[in-house]
């Protein structure tokens, strides 16, 4: 395999010029396999075929995330304890339990030639790159070349089933980062010009196998432009020329951990003892000098699912829905090759994602809504019947069917002119609602879901008067600050604090009261606002619950209003202490941060229902630094021709030296979008690099 590798940086102008007469015009027809690379490391990918367009998209994943790919690989194996240590072997242990190497070899054997040979081609393209580029790939991460097709389908198994459904079942324990998404599109009845908009933002933390990686893939009759979960082998959220998808994590029951009663060297079911179907590994674990030590693990399985944990006289097991699922890159593919609303829905109709909300928009004015993923048919109980462990001993809780795409929540083009979603159960998909929760089965979503996580009420306050929405505003929406639990408890907790007998308390009120509300890098009294949230719950600030009957403002109302002025003056106190002043600005304490970049932040936590949501992790020296939350952005118009601002806010790179890896930080900081370039003029004038790749 030959390739040509052009660095633009010393002789721009003259290549510049011919890269201009060489490609012609925008729609020239592609006679070669390239990759052309912009300044902000995104791949903008030209394969003369299909198959040498995913070729490319392997080659360009392992071209900015080499080392994390693998890593993440051979986690995917069940085999990362051998490879790195004992630190790995809890991990190994579930990756063998659920034999993922046993279901994706099963997977890979169903695939339709076609899809198939996509498969097989970004593999290539990885195990190329690693042999064109050994000095890229770190030693440690080497033992796991080759890539073979089954590690992508594991991979993608593991990521979705095992860390988004069912983590909580496995592990017993909600994450310390809970993954979360906003999602809107507007309809032309709502847009200053007439064109169907979509706005995708997935919140993910900003490492490990949930690492983004933006993407412009074309071949003939294909032309996406999105973002992927590293290491999957299809773009995961994206647009085209016609329409466009987004994902938010939605609140499904896929998974069910069921408490068996053990009995003789069984399990109990219907009265009976049943025996365990077993399976013997052998797990090898790197030892600090080198060597393997060897431990066997027995591997035990029941009508249920596997056995995850023992104790006693009781075991859990563990079923996922959509496990086994084999066209997920198909129905991918379709979905991104789609030109209408027909073609669209055809492709989700396939049910190959075993979870996600899908919010979707295209050029011919369709917007919608759907509550998406493989949702067990129940036999009885509610959503929260089915969330928590369920009886074991019983059969008539194994379910073996799944509900049909007609039987899924959904909203198509309602009269409100928009459809959205942050997490939420499906029922304020828009406003006034339209989906009667009393219509689908009560397992299906709960009322509400992260109790109060005030997102969607706050984008729905933002435009529910706003009946001409520009592209401008709605990237606005997208980047506001404000938060929705400020705006109902400010007033109230200023009021209660003057009537308060102490001069910080005072002090403290003065401060909010000027506050803009907002937690933009300059406002003033953020950071005491959320100091206060810390000492109180924000689920248990408000004295009314929320209700169907007023879905907009509810919560609401203090509590406790003495206390919550006590709790004012301490939060007074800590802010004095640790930053010298109550209006500290929040970019002061709040920074965005990786490398030898240190810059003031803005947004903050969802919990306190800021649109522009962003995780923090505390630093040592009582700042906070961003850990998560918004990842990738894209505002899309689907006018005569499709615009798009987007953003990846860590960045489209992890390999080390890459300046790919903070270079779009300062775009965060300064709460600013970059123009997607589409057309491969607007490509060549922002050219860092340029790859011909040989392909047969």
């Amino acid at each position: 395999m030959k390739t040509l590798i052009y660095p633009l940086k010393s002789r721009p102008v003259l290549v510049l010029c011919f890269l201009l007469f060489f490609f012609g015009r925008v729609d020239a027809q592609v006679t070669k396999n390239e990759i052309l690379w912009d300044n902000y490391g995104v791949p903008h990918i030209y394969g003369k075929t299909t198959a040498a367009m995913y070729y490319a998209f392997g080659w360009a994943q392992m071209h900015n995330h080499a080392n994390l790919v693998l890593q993440l690989y051979g986690v995917a194996r069940g085999k990362a304890a051998e490879y790195w240590g004992k630190n790995y072997v809890r991990n190994d242990e579930v990756i063998q339990k659920f034999d993922l190497a046993g279901i994706s070899q099963k997977v890979y054997e169903q695939q339709h030639p076609e899809y198939k040979s996509y498969l097989d081609a970004f593999v290539k393209g990885m195990n190329d790159y690693a042999t064109a580029h050994p000095e890229a790939i770190d030693k440690v991460h080497k033992q796991i070349l080759p890539v073979i097709s089954t590690d992508v389908i594991a991979h993608t198994i593991n990521v979705l089933c095992l860390g988004f459904i069912a983590s909580n079942d496995i592990y017993s324990s909600v994450k310390e980062t809970l993954p979360g998404s906003n999602a809107l599109a507007i309809a032309p009845s709502r847009s200053a010009s007439k064109h169907t908009m979509l706005m995708a933002n997935p919140h993910l933390p900003w490492q490990g196998y949930f690492t983004f990686f933006e993407a412009h893939l074309n071949a003939p009759g294909f032309n996406a432009y999105g973002a992927t979960l590293i290491g999957m082998p299809v773009l995961a959220i994206a647009f085209n020329n016609n329409l466009g998808w987004t994902h938010t994590v939605n609140p499904i029951n896929a998974s069910t951990r069921y408490e068996l009663t053990l009995k003789d060297n069984g399990y109990l079911l219907d009265g009976k003892v049943l025996p365990f179907e077993t399976r013997n590994v052998t797990l090898k674990i790197k030892q600090s000098d080198g060597t393997l030590k060897e431990e066997q693990l027995v591997c035990k399985y029941t009508k249920q699912g596997p056995v995850i944990a023992e104790k006693g006289n009781k075991a859990f097991a563990v079923r996922i829905a959509g496990l086994h699922n084999v066209y997920f890159n198909e129905q991918y593919h379709k979905m991104a090759k789609a030109s209408n609303f027909a073609e669209f829905q055809s492709a989700v109709k396939m049910l190959q994602m075993p979870m996600f909300n899908v919010i979707y928009a295209d050029k011919g004015g369709n917007i919608m809504y759907l509550f998406g993923g493989d949702v067990p048919v129940r036999t009885e109980g509610d959503f929260w019947f089915w969330h928590n462990k369920v009886d074991g001993t019983l059969s008539k809780y194994i379910a073996t069917k799944n509900l049909t795409y007609s039987e899924l929540p959904k909203v198509i083009d309602p009269a409100s002119g928009f459809v959205q979603n942050a997490n939420d159960a499906p029922w304020l998909c828009t406003y006034p609602m339209v989906l009667d929760r009393n219509k689908f089965p009560s397992y299906i979503a709960p009322d509400l879901w992260y109790a109060q996580d005030y997102r969607e009420q706050r984008i729905i306050n933002l435009i529910k008067d706003k009946h001409s929405i520009t592209f401008d505003e709605l990237v606005g929406y997208k980047l506001n600050t404000g938060l929705e639990t400020a705006d109902r408890s400010v007033d109230e907790l200023v009021k209660d604090a003057n009537e308060y007998p102490d001069s910080l308390t005072h002090k403290a009120a003065a401060v909010l009261k000027a506050w803009d509300r907002h937690t933009d890098t300059a406002s003033r009294g953020a950071v005491l606002y959320i100091q206060w949230c810390f000492d109180l719950n924000p689920d248990s600030i408000f004295r009314n619950k929320w209700s169907f009957s007023d879905p907009l403002n509810t919560p609401n109302g203090l509590k406790y209003p003495e206390y919550a002025a006590r709790k004012s003056k301490q939060a007074a106190n800590e802010v004095i202490k640790h930053y010298g002043a109550l209006d500290v600005p929040w970019g002061s304490v709040y920074r965005f941060k990786s490398g030898n970049v240190d810059l003031p932040a803005n947004g903050t936590f969802s919990t306190f229902g800021s649109y522009r949501a962003i995780n923090y992790r505390p630093d040592r020296d009582h700042k906070f630094t961003a850990a998560g939350g918004d990842s990738y952005v894209a505002v899309t118009e689907f006018g005569k021709q499709v615009k798009a601002m987007v953003s990846l806010s860590y960045g489209n790179a992890s390999q080390p030296g890459s300046k790919h890896i903070t270079d779009q930080l300062k775009l965060m900081s300064d709460k600013k979008l970059r123009p997607a370039l589409l057309s491969r003029t607007d490509i060549i004038k922002n050219l860092e690099e340029k790859e011909e790749l040989s392909f047969k």
